[in-house]
């Protein structure tokens, strides 16, 4: 075999050699899980599938993101390509970058292309000032749709979205733990649906925490480093001693400028993000987090979107997804 040896591959996938030997020559004996994890070996090492063990696809998914320079949107990326690839699915990933194509432009040339089916990540339905004539028009033509991080009711789609009050909620209760009660909250653009159900999360969990929104400061901005570094220097001038970050990106911006006001993170400010995107973990200090549990949801997004290719009755509505609370390095008691 050219390329990665036996060895290789079983030390990747983490399993006996001769199991390798049995899912390269699609003998019984092999767990799923197990055979999915020496498949997944094969990639990484790039070594060529033989024939018999290629995904066998059956049609073609559009997956539209606004980014992915966010890391966030990449791991969605990843994770809706992966289950699609199992599911007999090729996918075709379609960004929202400045000066390029418009969603609505990408809804026309997936249908052009005979897509089986969209998911949507953070689109105009997470837009509350959004025109949603188009999805409507995929609705009424029957073409399955899931829409994922923004809900837009009265719409009939299935909805699957990250569970931003809880986020909320277990940011506010960790830094309250630590002794911290002037916590400030930085946001992106108030028009969005995630924005709005963090800003009442944060409300709801200060006031269930505290008794009293006395200690509650907002800003906003916009979804970017720079942004973050912003609402930062905003919230520091209101003398929050932590600040909660819509995203890593913004919390990556906010310790910047944290540091550049003469202070330490976390001995002055403690700071936490949203997403747990990969950046987070790598950052100096390692960024404490609520994740988005990315995997489960594209899970869902897939499982939903190809049982209505197969002709199930589309699950209308929004489920929710709890995320979890990472704890990393830029949290601490609240100076004294």
């Amino acid at each position: 075999m050219e390329g990665p040896t036996l060895a290789d591959i079983a030390e990747q996938a983490g399993v006996s050699q001769a199991t390798v030997s049995r899912v390269l020559n699609d003998k019984p004996g092999v767990s799923e899980a197990t055979r999915q994890a020496v498949l997944t070996a094969l990639d990484v090492l790039g070594y060529v599938r033989p024939a018999h063990l290629r995904p066998i696809t059956t049609g073609m998914i559009g997956l539209i993101v606004p980014e992915l320079v966010n890391p966030i949107f990449a791991a969605y990326a990843q994770a809706v390509e992966t289950d699609t690839a199992r599911a007999g699915f090729a996918t075709l990933v379609c960004t929202q970058a400045p000066g390029g194509m418009r969603e609505d432009q990408y809804f026309e040339v997936l249908r052009s292309r005979q897509a089986a089916g969209i998911i949507v990540v953070s689109g105009s339905h997470a837009d509350t000032t959004a025109d949603l004539s188009t999805y409507r028009t995929l609705i009424d033509v029957g073409l399955p749709i899931v829409l994922i991080n923004g809900f837009v009711p009265g719409l009939e789609a299935p909805f699957i979205s990250d569970d931003d009050a809880s986020a909320m909620d277990q940011a506010v209760d960790h830094l309250a733990t630590l002794g911290h009660r002037r916590i400030g909250l930085a946001l992106g653009p108030a028009r969005y649906v995630p924005v709005r159900r963090k800003e009442a999360g944060f409300r709801a969990a200060m006031i269930r925490r505290f008794g009293t929104d006395e200690g509650i400061r907002v800003a906003y901005s916009i979804y970017s480093a720079t942004g973050g570094g912003q609402a930062a220097a905003d919230l520091l001038g209101e003398g929050v001693t932590a600040i909660i970050c819509a995203s890593d990106i913004m919390a990556m911006g906010a310790i910047r400028s944290i540091r550049a006001h003469g202070l330490s993170v976390p001995d002055d400010v403690s700071v936490i993000g949203c997403d747990d995107s990969p950046v987070s973990r790598y950052w100096d200090p390692g960024v404490t987090s609520v994740r988005q549990n990315v995997d489960l949801i594209a899970s869902m997004a897939v499982s939903t979107l190809v049982g209505q290719i197969h002709g199930e009755s589309a699950q209308t509505g929004e489920r929710l997804v709890r995320p979890d609370l990472v704890i990393r390095s830029t949290t601490g008691p609240a100076r004294s």
